[in-house]
């Protein structure tokens, strides 16, 4: 280029000699040819000197420039353009039905455009600002160079400026901001390497990307024209007018100073607003010259008030939707994290293994999402969100709040933490596995960002029993939906010995059913043991439970919730909504699809159904679910609801009430809610004077919750179909004792149930053997039938005859755990004959205290065990005559002639007496209106005792606390004292382990 150059120079300077030469020889030339000559050739002689020095100091100059980018590699134009192009761009997140929610949290925001979406006043505003000879130019302006170039040198106060739109966009891209001359080498050069490159429409769409603009009216950094547009004045940049797109266009020089809004989104005052209209004037002057406005367009907009155009402040979706944006932020990373682990040949299966490399592509993927320009897309119903968002804050009896002061760090000042029952809740959309809407808790904390709803492992209580019991037991064949069960107690080796939520009750044999809508935990835990050796956990396995320890799978308290690490609400709901899809379990999730830049799929979300139970084994649990809220647990959800449907479900409560549940399904919908403290030392059972039993509480809040969703979506909520009853899934009829065929003996009995089985696994056909011929006479002991002795006082003996209770059966029943055999038979079924046996203590039963009623004795219960009746003996004038036997303990009174002092005795089965009781005398007839009735002391009597053994009976019929006033209706009744470490949990002195919770759940 210089040759060329060198010699169209020599070419001119002959053509200029032989003009000289030709002026020389003419006639009129001939006087002053000899000085002209001279003067000709010293002329010659300095510009060939000038050239000669401007050739070399150029040299020189060309020299040091290759100097400077002599090791800067060479870049393609496919490097070139990928770096190009490679400018962050902010991801946004959008509700089901591609509803926009907003931007994911980074640094600098931006969203890419086209030219073509860019108005063309906004495009002559940056031209005639930035670089009025772009259309000229092959990438650099000489003169700018070197007029920049003497500034620098001379240290000018002035700087003009010398780069172009190419030049900034290679600063930006390629190279940085540093300030020295092998910088700007490298600039010049690519700036002219680029332009060969790329078209002159493709610099200056890539430069609106990539140059910062200031911030927006949530006070967020921004960058790129159409954020910019968006973020200034709510429109898009093909929108802009032109006092807009020449206040846009100033920005850059200066963009903090000249954008209109403070960091946190706030208008500046006018003096802070000033700098950025006196550009937006520079602009619009610059735009005049060059001739891009006419001088009535100028006027206009130099007097337009721009102020006017500013958007109003804008919440971010983090501030509006912080559960939301940053579960779907967290989600989102997850999946770009295994999409960048397999681009690098990496099996992303090993990042659920390897600790340390998925921290690796967490970070990579952070970074990734906030500045990919995604657009990631979830199922959440947008509807339902807000309006379970809506009724969660409405609601008034969570509980107490608790308060605790600490010392700020900063300050130093002591402050109030406030620490209130939080809930967590998850409503999937059970056909698809869709997450429709949850509720990640109450009062976002920005530092803790915790998601009680998917992020929260507690124990699941009683929600547990028909994933792990009931549902496998069915699945293996070993119960139909009747089947009976064993309510009693037991005391393993090891001394772990659970009850139910009532200590002392024990139901005997009971239907699953029953068992499963009262919640009983002694019903649960002994069908567990018969089946734990099949593994039942592998279950829960594969309904998505993912953090089970080797102890759950073996430890009995697993039944009842006991996990090590406890499940979350997502976990929970996920699986009841196995059995509203037939057996097949379909993992929840919340993100549909992820986009990148230009809309091309990088994540599409694909349901992998596994078919965890058989259809049915999910429509029996189902039904018997169904009386949870018809007359077990869940009443109180039910009569709260302000529709109907065909709802099944299963409450739940951990050790002191520390967590309290409510899972709840239809056909079309699955709703699980938790309630508890951060803390899980504290108890939700406080001030339930003012708030309710947490039974209650989270009934009302399900119902709520599900309330919400219907108003928000009634037609999928409602589901008007009811649950599907399978071909194979027929009612049989059983023995109520033992399950098996009726035999003539239980049909004898009254005891012929039917109920739901499944055909393809189990029918009862073995007859019945629970029953035996029996002629024994029997005594009555607590409420429970044993054999008479020898000895036994016969008014106090049952004649024999009639069916029996098979030691045989009663051994089987109880199994290995054990137990009291006399505690198996159910309620209600007088006519089966003990063949159990007491074991007497062999001295005479504790005596009671008498009182007088009238012409009515009463007495206390003794506190001896084998007590089997009462005799009333009349002791007037220092006789003893029998006046009256009682048998058992259905009555402790009997009626009595006037005028007569009598005493009471216990009877126990070996035919002891207790000593007397003292001495009430009954008045005559003539001196009843007079006289009270005389209490005369005897040595035998004991307060203390009576006050004792009258508290010992305030049982009701159906073993509720008869103080609750028939209460028990709602109860989640389960409780359990595992005393051992394989069950004690996470007791810091014994393992981790969680332990074994205590259901207790009361309306």
């Amino acid at each position: 280029m210089l040759k060329e150059w060198i010699n169209q120079l020599v070419n001119r300077i002959k053509e200029l000699n032989e003009k000289v030469d030709q002026l020389a020889t003419s006639e009129k030339m001939s006087k002053v040819r000899i000085t002209g000559g001279i003067l000709w050739n010293l002329i010659l002689l300095s510009f060939i000197f000038l050239t000669a020095a401007f050739i070399f100091v150029g040299g020189l100059g060309l020299g040091y420039f290759a100097s400077l980018v002599k090791d800067d590699p060479l870049l393609s134009k496919e490097e070139m353009k990928e770096q190009i192009y490679n400018y962050e761009e902010t991801s946004e997140i959008y509700f089901a039905g591609d509803i926009y929610i907003g931007k994911l949290r980074t640094d600098l925001e931006r969203r890419e455009t086209s030219l073509d979406q860019v108005s063309p006043t906004l495009i002559n505003a940056v031209l005639a600002t930035e670089d009025e000879y772009f259309r000229e130019h092959n990438g650099i302006v000489p003169k700018a160079v070197l007029r920049g170039l003497l500034q620098d040198v001379t240290n000018s106060s002035t700087q003009t400026g010398g780069s172009t739109l190419t030049q900034q966009l290679i600063k930006n891209q390629i190279l940085t901001n540093e300030v020295s001359y092998e910088r700007k080498a490298r600039e010049i050069l690519l700036a002219l390497r680029l332009e060969k490159f790329m078209s002159k429409e493709e610099i200056i769409e890539a430069y609106l990307n990539i140059i910062p603009y200031g911030r927006n009216a949530s006070g967020k950094n921004i960058a790129g024209i159409e954020t910019a547009a968006q973020g200034i004045f709510g429109v898009s940049a093909s929108e802009l007018t032109l006092p807009q797109a020449a206040y846009i266009a100033g920005i850059p020089q200066a963009p903090f100073a000249y954008t209109p809004f403070t960091n946190t989104g706030e208008v500046k005052d006018a003096a802070g607003l000033k700098p950025g209209i006196d550009r937006m004037k520079v602009v619009l002057n610059r735009m005049l010259t060059v001739g891009f406005i006419t001088e009535e367009e100028f006027a206009e907009a130099v007097n337009y008030d721009i102020t006017q155009d500013f958007r109003e402040p804008e919440p971010e979706a983090a501030d509006k939707y912080p559960w939301l944006t940053y579960e779907l932020e967290n989600r989102a990373k997850q999946i770009i994290a295994r999409i960048l682990a397999e681009k690098d040949g990496i099996d992303p299966e090993r990042l659920d293994e390897e600790e340390n490399l998925l921290e690796k592509y967490m970070i990579l993927a952070d970074r990734d999402v906030r500045s990919g320009g995604y657009r990631i897309y979830s199922t959440i119903d947008k509807k339902m969100y807000d309006a379970m968002q809506e009724s969660a804050d409405r609601f008034q009896y969570y509980g107490h709040t608790f308060t605790r002061t600490e010392r700020d760090p900063e300050t130093g000042e002591e402050i109030v933490i406030e620490e209130p029952v939080q809930v967590g809740s998850v409503a999937i959309e059970n056909s698809t596995g869709k997450i429709l809407g949850f509720v990640g808790g109450r009062e976002f904390n920005l530092d803790q960002q915790f998601n009680y709803a998917t992020q929260a492992f507690r124990s699941n209580g009683s929600t547990m029993k028909p994933l792990l019991v009931y549902a496998p037991a069915i699945e293996y064949g070993v119960i139909g939906a009747g089947s009976p069960v064993v309510d009693v107690k037991f005391t393993r080796a090891d001394g772990y010995s659970p009850t139910n939520y009532f200590e002392n009750q024990e139901l005997g044999i009971i239907p699953a059913r029953e068992a499963l809508a009262q919640s009983q935990n002694l019903a649960a835990l002994r069908l567990y043991d018969r089946i734990l050796d099949r593994n039942p956990a592998k279950f829960l396995e594969a309904m998505g439970f993912n953090r089970l320890t080797e102890g759950d799978y073996v430890h009995l308290a697993t039944a009842i919730g006991g996990l090590t690490y406890g499940t979350t609400v997502e976990e929970n709901t996920n699986a009841f909504a196995t059995f509203a899809n037939g057996g097949q379990f379909i993992d929840a999730y919340m993100i549909d699809r992820i986009e990148d830049l230009d809309g091309n799929l990088l994540y599409e979300h694909k349901a992998e159904p596994v078919q965890a139970f058989s259809p049915e084994t999910s429509y029996i649990i189902t039904d018997m679910m169904r009386d949870v809220l018809t007359s077990g647990t869940a009443t109180r959800a039910r009569s709260a609801l302000k529709f109907s449907s065909d709802f099944a479900g299963k409450t739940g409560t951990s050790n002191e009430y520390k967590d309290s549940w409510l899972v709840g399904y239809n056909p079309n919908i699955t709703l699980g809610v938790w309630m508890g403290y951060e803390q899980q030392n504290k108890s939700l059972s406080q001030f339930n004077n003012l708030y309710g039993q947490p039974n209650t509480r989270v009934n009302l809040l399900w119902a709520n919750l599900m309330n919400s969703l219907y108003d928000a979506n009634p037609e999928l909520v409602t589901a008007k179909a009811q649950f599907e009853r399978p071909a194979n899934v027929v009612n049989a009829s059983f023995c109520a004792l033992s399950g098996d065929a009726p035999s003539n003996a239980c049909s004898q009995a009254g005891l012929v149930r039917s109920d739901l089985f499944n055909r393809n696994v189990f029918l009862p056909s073995k007859v019945d053997d629970s029953l035996i011929a029996s002629s024994s006479a029997t005594v009555i002991i607590g409420g429970k039938s044993y054999l008479a002795l020898d000895s036994t006082p016969r008014e106090f003996v049952v004649s024999g005859g009639g069916a029996g209770l098979n030691p045989e059966f009663a051994k089987r029943m109880l199994g290995r755990l054990g137990g009291d055999p006399s505690k198996l038979w159910p309620s209600g079924t007088g006519s089966i004959a003990s063949t159990a046996t007491f074991k007497a203590d062999g001295n005479p039963p504790q005596a009671v205290g008498a009182t007088l009623q009238g012409n009515t004795i009463k007495w206390s219960k003794s506190a001896s065990n084998d007590v089997v009746g009462y005799r009333v003996y009349d002791v007037t004038n220092g006789g003893r005559s029998l006046v009256s036997s009682i048998r058992g303990e259905s009555s402790r009174s009997a009626s009595i002639p006037n005028g007569k002092s009598y005493i009471v005795v216990a009877v126990d089965i070996t035919g002891y007496e207790s000593a007397q009781s003292n001495t009430v005398t009954s008045t005559s007839a003539e001196a009843a209106d007079t006289k009270q009735p005389v209490v005369e002391a005897d040595s035998s009597s004991n307060e203390d005792q009576e006050k004792q053994n009258d508290g010992d009976n305030n049982d009701s019929p159906d073993g509720s606390d008869g103080n609750q006033e028939g209460k028990d209706k709602d109860k989640d009744k389960d409780k359990d004292k595992d005393k051992d470490s394989e069950d004690k949990g996470k007791d810091k002195e014994k393992g981790d382990e969680q332990s074994p919770p205590t259901e207790s759940e009361e309306n």
